[in-house]
């Protein structure tokens, strides 16, 4: 049997062309105001996934 894409996954996570899985970081759609301009900056850069978590990462995206 084929295992299925999670959907909340292929929406929250891309996979880079070398196989790792970046993600945003959350915070920057409302209230924008009330952050610092240091904090909005931080959460514009995407980042990796802990190693850790790579492997059931890659279980719920099979065939990236």
């Amino acid at each position: 049997m084929k295992a299925k894409t999670h959907s909340g996954m292929k929406k929250r996570i891309r996979v880079t062309g070398t196989g790792k899985f970046m993600y945003q970081k959350a915070s920057k759609r409302h209230l924008l105001i009330n952050k610092s301009k240091r904090q909005k900056k931080l959460d514009t850069n995407p980042l990796g996934i802990h190693a850790a978590d790579a492997k059931n990462v890659a279980k719920m995206l099979p065939g990236k």
